[in-house]
Order: C-alpha cells, then sequence, then structure tokens
C-alpha cells in the first residue's frame, strides 16, 4: 500500500524559536513510521517578528519537506495594531496550500493552532478538495485572555485582547465544526471546547502531548558554563525557563512567598539559594519588561531572584537546564495548562519542584515518571487556591535546596512512553488512519 500522506500547517516553524514551533516539528519526523508522510506549510523565517533560532533549526530533520510561504512584512502591519502571525500569513498560507492540493495528492489536512486565525482555511480547504481536516489545539482558542488576563497595565483585559476573544467566539465553532478529528495537548483543553461547542464531543479526539525528544540533547556539552551563573561556585541555582503567563502569578507568588519564609526561618538555606528566571517574556528583544523582579522586590527576596525577560534560544535554555541545580515548573490557575518545558526539565535529569494544578496533565505526568525526592509536586486547586499550599511549598523549597542527588531509579521516562515525540506521531497517524478510513501502510 502506498504511504498516506498529510499536509500540516504549522505558521510558526524553526528557526522560528516561538513555543508553537515545536510542536509539527515533533510530530512530523516520526508519522513515516507509522505510515504517513508528512509535508509542512510554514511561514518564511524573513517574515517572523520573533528571534530566529539556527540552534532549533539544526533539529530539523534534513529530508523532513517543508514549504515556505510569504507573510505581509510586520513592519506594515503594525501600523494598524496587527502583529499575529496567523492573520498576516493568512493569503500566503491559503494560496500555498490551494498550489499544493491542486497539483499532488493529499490524504488529509493538519492545521495547529496556535496562531489560531490559520484554523479557518481547514473548512476552505476541505470544502474545496474534500480533503479530511484535522484540527491541533496547543492552547485554548477562547481562554483566560480577553476575559480575566489581556494586555492591559498589570496584565490586566484591555480593548485589543476583548476584541480578540470575541472573535474567538464568533470564528471557533466553525472551525470546530469542519474539523473531522480534534488534537489537542491536554484533556482538559477537549473539555473546554466541548462545553463551548458541544458539536466538539461529536468528532473523534485525541489527547497528544508536546512529547519529549531525546535527540534534542545530543551534543549538549553538559560540563561547560552557561553565560548566566557557574554551576561549581557553591550555590544552589534553581532554574525556570519559559515565559511566565499573566494567569501564573498567584504560582509565582506561592514561590516568592515561600522563599521569603526560607529567609526568616532557615537563613542558611536562603544565603545559599539563586533563583534564575529566564525567557519570562515572550518577547525577543533585550528591553522586555521584568516579571519576575517587580514581585521579588515587594516581598523582600530580590537579592536572590535573576531575571531575563527576553526569549532564550531553545539549545541554550536546554543546557541550562542539564547544568542547574534544581528545575522549578510553575502553572497557573488554568486547570488545562501545561508545561512545554516539561519533557526537556525531566530529560536534563535533574532534580525537579512542581507547583501546578491538580488538574493539569503536567501533574498526572510527573506522577507516572517519577517519584520524590528526585521529582516533587505540589498542587492546588480551584478550592484551594496557590497560596494556601504555602506550607507544602516552603517545604519542598527548602528539601530542593539541600541539593538531594539526582536519583535515575526515581524517574522512569519509560513509564511515559506516550508522551514521547513518537508516541504522540503513533497516536495522530491512528487518528489520521481513523478519519480517512486507510490503515497504516504496509
Amino acid at each position: 500500500m502506498r504511504p498516506s500522506r498529510v499536509l500540516m500547517v504549522s505558521p510558526h516553524f524553526p528557526p522560528d524559536s516561538s513555543a508553537a514551533a515545536h510542536r509539527v516539528r515533533l510530530l512530523a519526523p516520526h508519522l513515516a513510521e507509522f505510515g504517513w508522510e508528512p509535508t509542512i506549510v510554514a511561514v518564511d523565517p524573513r517574515d517572523c517578528e520573533g528571534r530566529l533560532d539556527p540552534g532549533l533549526e539544526r533539529l530539523v530533520p534534513p529530508d523532513l519537506r517543508i514549504i515556505r510561504c510569504r507573510a505581509w512584512p510586520v513592519r506594515w502591519t503594525r501600523r494598524i495594531g496587527v502583529g499575529d502571525l496567523g492573520l498576516r500569513a493568512w493569503h500566503g498560507l491559503r494560496r500555498t496550500c490551494t498550489r499544493l492540493l491542486r497539483q499532488e495528492r493529499f490524504d488529509a489536512l493538519f492545521i495547529t493552532v496556535y496562531p489560531v486565525y490559520p484554523a479557518r482555511l481547514g473548512r476552505i480547504l476541505k470544502r474545496r478538495f474534500g480533503v479530511p481536516f484535522v484540527l491541533d489545539y496547543q492552547d485554548p482558542w477562547v481562554g483566560a485572555w480577553g476575559l480575566s488576563v489581556g494586555g492591559g497595565p498589570g496584565g490586566a483585559p484591555d480593548l485589543k485582547s476583548r476584541i480578540s476573544r470575541q472573535l474567538g467566539r464568533m470564528l471557533e465553532p466553525g472551525a470546530v465544526r469542519a474539523a473531522d478529528a480534534i488534537t489537542a495537548v491536554s484533556a482538559g483543553i477537549c473539555e473546554e471546547i466541548a462545553r463551548r461547542i458541544p458539536d466538539a464531543s461529536t468528532r473523534p479526539q485525541a489527547v497528544i502531548p508536546l512529547g519529549w525528544e531525546p535527540c534534542d540533547f545530543a551534543g549538549l556539552d553538559s560540563t561547560g558554563r552557561n553565560r548566566w551563573f557557574d554551576p561549581a561556585d557553591g550555590q544552589v541555582h534553581l532554574c525556570y525557563v519559559g515565559t511566565l503567563l499573566p494567569t501564573g502569578f498567584e504560582t509565582l507568588r506561592l514561590l516568592l512567598t515561600a522563599v521569603a519564609r526560607l529567609r526568616d526561618r532557615e537563613p542558611d538555606l536562603y544565603a545559599r539559594l539563586q533563583l534564575w528566571f529566564l525567557g519570562t517574556s515572550n518577547q525577543s528583544s533585550g528591553t522586555a519588561p521584568d516579571r519576575v523582579r517587580p514581585l521579588a522586590e515587594a516581598l523582600g527576596v530580590a537579592a536572590r531572584v535573576h531575571e531575563v525577560p527576553a526569549r532564550v534560544p531553545y539549545l541554550e535554555a536546554l543546557a541550562v537546564l542539564t547544568q542547574a541545580d534544581g528545575i522549578l515548573l510553575l502553572g497557573n490557575t488554568e486547570p488545562h495548562y501545561t508545561a512545554s518545558k516539561l519533557c526537556p526539565a525531566l530529560l536534563a535529569r535533574r532534580p525537579l519542584l512542581a507547583l501546578f494544578h491538580d488538574a493539569s496533565s503536567v501533574v498526572e505526568i510527573l506522577r507516572r515518571a517519577g517519584r520524590e525526592p528526585t521529582v516533587r509536586v505540589v498542587t492546588y486547586d480551584a478550592g484551594h487556591p496557590p497560596m494556601t499550599r504555602l506550607d507544602a511549598a516552603t517545604d519542598a523549597l527548602a528539601a530542593l535546596i539541600r541539593r538531594p542527588a539526582y536519583g535515575s531509579s526515581d524517574v522512569d521516562l519509560g513509564a511515559i512512553e506516550d508522551v514521547s515525540a513518537r508516541g504522540g506521531a503513533r497516536a495522530l497517524a491512528g487518528l489520521l488512519d481513523r478519519v480517512t478510513g486507510r490503515g497504516p501502510a504496509a
């Protein structure tokens, strides 16, 4: 039987360093093993607004077929307040996908969200070419943005975020109803979609987390010094790498209040602590504002906090994780939230402390893969908000500062093979087989 072919639309793709660039990068290389040959449509790097990361691009297999399209230049669209890559690339993505579907045979179409607006292409292309369409969610289309958080002062909703939310409420149902199947990084996202759009529950669904890929760590020099701290200086360097979302500030407050409690109760531990927050903004500019330091100053622990708001290149981020004395994973108040750095943190083989909503898939994965003292998890929920867990967080932080040795037997990646990039590709291939009525290639 000939291999089946899937056209995968991912506007963000390496060397674009955005978090959304990893979804298809991780899934596509493994699909051929399960009978599906991918072609990726992505935006030309010249039209990406964020920082480009050549190291990330080197992780893409050279035989992976990638077709680039152009987007409207951001220097033009920013004049009218538009920076969203999905809007800027709409016509380029539509034109490129139309040409490919007209000239070649594809058995399925896969479009990943974020950005959200290209999801509407699924309905258009399916109607014109009769190709089954799978809609993939890395984040909710309609979530807290524009409702409880936004781009206003202090992360409050502003007019632009409210308009974005209303557009989502108008446009998402049509995309969902056109989809033949829905995939998402967590079950919570699927449940939220079904609550908003009951028709979604009639579509085949698959939960495919953002998986772990051991090849990402190949070639990292874990003995070399990173450019921020010396891992051999006798201090305890605990590192958080990634964007800090507005919905995550209560979890951050929990962590920093635990630090303040250590300052008062165990000054010797406090004196050894160095907290690093790298890439906390979603901006590549070196002028991005601090998100952590203002709260650290208010709580009197700024002496122990170092922040680099600008986005950190992916391989540098991995190097930091491998050289840290411990890794911090911080969730937020949205139950569906799953951390993109979860799997790299496990693969970095360092002690880990996670503060997360109990319903997050991160908690379930960590409980399957690890156990104390290597992996410590403190959870909260709607009835017990983050600050009610201060005692548990303080105890877990103190234990991490005391530097327990990494116990390889305390982390079992085999227990979460389904969360690997290869496991995710297997699940996606199975769903594609189902919606196309095709069996795997012989």
